[in-house]
């Protein structure tokens, strides 16, 4: 089948289709199980972007209003005003989700002002213009940089300005912090209040986002009569608990439910992960619905199988090493649908719940969003690693191999890394995030990658059958190391004029590249043409230093070392290079690649019979942005509830 996957390409991004081929495949039951679940993910999309800024849902829904009714603005000006607002619905807000940093419009003020044909807009607009064109308000979402006050400096809407970091941390070491995933703290008579994101029951009242809540909930208790057994509605009852509390108890007896269930149609739905809060404790709204891709999940069930023999060969102290009691789930999937922290902009792994204890009790589940990988493969293609490839043979094993290395990367990185070790003795009921704040996140995603890496050339995983023999594994192996440390050179295309990192998976890379071009040996940087290439000459070598980053960043985590963590991460992962920064980017743009993707969902549309009731359900593909994020934003009434189906 010929199909389209690069759509548009808005500034920085470029939109893309996937697909979600197993869909037509599901039974009824599942197909109306999934429309119901990507109904709650649509009406909980906005939490994300208000969380992103406290005004970002007012900006957007300016740019959209003009966009329905743009009256005789120039088409020029339409064209502008329509790609920054394309970048909105990309990014969840107004912060490039790589550099963290504002992006601006295309257009003027007076341009804009031109273009709004009601004096309603006119009035918004000069409310929000200096938000809207000023670069110097509020032009960092998470800001972490050393020395500054992190909550003071960043724009996320998850702390009342007013505070300190150190008010904030003081305030959290009394141990008075209820509510650490899903609060916003505000200053009030000169105290700190827990705001609860929470809908509300009889015994507590509601709190933030109560409106979005009770609209997700509404989806979810239709989703309750058609998921696929008793225990995955019970799993959806407590979730639809803990919306309605805010309770952390209550979470956990949602993931601790949540984490047994391996339904062919599955989700993650709620306040998860914490990248953007610069402490690392208030969750991003995210929500993925997903169904397991039978074919291509082998792989991912066979490394849980074994994940006793990998934790029993990691090079971290016996004190870190963990028994498996039960095998994790894991999956390849295909996505159907993804909002807020994972949509449109998606990951291509997860692995989850995050709270150590449950991690170490109750194991983890992982999945590999295979239809996005395969999609974003397609729509990029080979053009970076045939100019940052160091020679032939590295490029012509990317091109054979490339697939296979990072999607072995991935599980290894999902399955086993996330899920691998423990914390010291007397901490196991401590989050490490708690011991870590502003430098966990970086920490684990490194701790992943470099067991992804250490173990890229195990005998076990031809057993397992993630290679046809051992010299195709070698060469997977290599391409895994070649591909870590040729992204921690290409990724600095991505960053603008900045000088230092702030998203932490890249922080995590960069680290783990540096530390081993300084330690190892094994990965030497050289210069042809006025170049800058990162060439592997000792996979041995690389991956003994691998082994020794491993063992630190594991001792970190389980100690809750900040010190450490501080200086790993300050050292290796968070300053750049600005002259080879200057360079990559050059070399980069004569390509006219994207820096990141925002990804266009299926559409589900009900098949109902004669008296209204659900039999079936359609699914199609939109194929342009702009159609779908204004159909979203049209399916919720925000007065009344959510459009019935």
């Amino acid at each position: 089948m010929n199909r389209r996957y690069s759509l548009e390409r808005v500034g920085p991004a470029l939109a893309v289709q996937y697909y979600a081929d197993g869909f037509d495949a599901l039974s009824p039951r599942e197909k109306i199980f999934s429309l119901h679940l990507s109904r709650a993910a649509i009406a909980g999309r906005d939490i994300a972007v208000r969380q992103h800024h406290p005004l970002a849902i007012e900006v957007r829904e300016l740019f959209e209003e003009i966009i329905r009714h743009p009256g005789a603005a120039d088409p020029v000006v339409v064209r502008r005003i329509t790609d920054y607002c394309k970048l909105l619905w990309i990014n969840n807000g107004f912060y490039d989700n790589i550099t963290s940093h504002k992006f601006l419009p295309g257009c003027t003020f007076d341009e804009l002002k031109g273009a709004c044909t009601t004096a309603a807009a006119i009035a918004k607009l000069g409310a929000l213009a200096e938000l809207i064109f000023s670069p110097s308000v509020d032009p960092v979402l998470t800001d972490k940089s050393p020395g500054k006050d992190w909550i003071r400096e960043s724009a996320v809407n998850f702390y009342d300005r007013q505070l300190t970091l150190a008010q904030v941390q003081r305030w959290a070491e009394e141990g008075r912090e209820r509510y650490p995933l899903n609060s916003t703290l505000t200053l009030r008579d000169g105290k700190i209040v827990e705001n609860i994101w929470r809908a509300g029951d009889a015994a507590h009242a509601p709190g933030l986002y109560a409106a979005e809540l009770l609209r997700v909930i509404r989806h979810l208790d239709d989703a309750v009569p058609f998921a696929a057994s008793p225990y995955q509605a019970e799993t959806i009852n407590k979730l639809i608990t803990f919306l309605r509390t805010g309770e952390s108890g209550d979470f956990r007896d949602y993931n601790i439910h949540w984490v047994k269930d391996d339904s062919r149609v599955d989700f993650n739905l709620g306040f998860i992960e914490v990248y953007l809060d610069p402490r690392n404790q208030k969750g991003e709204w995210q929500t993925s619905v997903y169904m397991t891709n039978e074919a291509q999940t082998k792989l991912m069930r066979a490394l849980a199988a074994e994940a006793q023999y990998f934790e029993d060969r990691g090079p971290w102290s016996r004190e870190f090493r963990k028994n498996v009691d039960r095998i994790p789930v894991a999956n390849a999937v295909d996505a159907i649908i993804q909002t807020g922290g994972t949509g449109p902009v998606s990951p291509v792994g997860i692995n989850l719940p995050n709270e150590q204890a449950i991690r170490q009790r109750y194991g983890s589940k992982s999945i590999l969003l295979e239809n996005i990988d395969d999609a974003t493969d397609r729509a990029m293609g080979h053009a970076l690693v045939r100019e940052f490839g160091y020679d032939e043979e590295e490029i012509g094993q990317e091109i054979r191999f490339g697939t296979a290395a990072d999607k072995l990367h991935t599980a290894l990185h999902e399955v086993i890394g996330h899920g691998s070790a423990k914390m010291k003795a007397g901490l196991e009921h401590t989050n490490p995030s708690d011991l870590l704040p502003g430098y966990y996140s970086t920490i684990e995603e490194a701790r992943a990658d470099c067991v992804a890496l250490w173990y890229a050339n195990d005998p076990k995983l031809l057993d397992i059958g993630a290679a046809a023999d051992a010299e195709s594994l070698h060469i997977i192996g290599a391409t895994m190391y070649r591909q870590m440390f040729r992204g921690a050179l290409t990724q600095l295309r991505q960053i603008g004029d900045h000088a230092q990192l702030e998203e932490d998976h890249m922080k995590n890379r960069q680290l783990i590249a540096h530390f081993v071009i300084a330690h190892s040996g094994g990965v030497t940087v050289e210069q042809r043409d006025g170049k800058t290439f990162y060439k592997l000459t000792d996979p041995a070598g690389v991956r003994k230093c691998v082994g020794t980053l491993l063992a630190e960043l594991t001792r970190i985590k389980g100690e809750g070392d900040l010190g450490g963590a501080k200086q790993l991460v300050d050292t290796y992962g968070l300053h750049v290079n600005v002259r080879l920064r200057d360079e990559v980017r050059a070399r980069a743009d004569r390509l006219d690649l994207p820096l990141y993707i925002g990804f266009v969902q299926p559409k589900l549309e009900p098949v109902v019979d004669g008296e209204g009731t659900i039999r079936d359900v359609r699914i199609s593909y939109p194929m342009d942005l702009a159609e779908q994020m204004l159909e979203y934003a049209a399916l919720t009434d925000k007065n009344v509830g959510p459009t019935r189906l």
